[in-house]
């Protein structure tokens, strides 16, 4: 259950990036389009679960040098690939360029974190 939330607030992370210039999701009806959210959500995830721990590995001093903002540009080089990986699936979904990439990468996380929280609050009793 916990790994369909995960991928459902990733989804609407996704769709409120689509709002970005240089961010496009194209499709003809409203069922590509979630299909299309839900594919990239699960392609997003697998990036950062196979590649954000061999990119923290090999960067870790440049992590420690900017105090961590280093993250931000992978996390955009990741949003950047798994943009590449939609296109050669065939997903109508497209990011133009690393600072696209970047500032997508940045609302997902914002938003990613924010609903994450906000699930965790309203699952939880108010006496624990």
């Amino acid at each position: 259950m916990g790994l369909l939330l995960h991928i459902l607030i990733t989804m609407v992370a996704v769709w409120i990036t689509t709002a970005l210039p240089g961010i496009d999701l194209s499709g003809e009806d409203t069922t590509t389009k979630i299909l299309t959210l839900l594919a990239v959500s699960v392609i997003f995830g697998l990036v950062n679960l196979v590649l954000k721990p061999i990119a923290k590995t090999l960067g870790c001093l440049l992590y420690v040098l900017t105090l961590g903002l280093f993250g931000l540009v992978v996390n955009g080089l990741l949003f950047w690939l798994t943009s590449y990986l939609a296109g050669e699936l065939d997903l109508p979904f497209h990011v133009d360029g690393f600072w696209a990439a970047f500032w997508g990468a940045l609302i997902v996380s914002i938003v990613s974190s924010a609903l994450a929280g906000i699930v965790r609050r309203v699952a939880q009793p108010e006496g624990d």
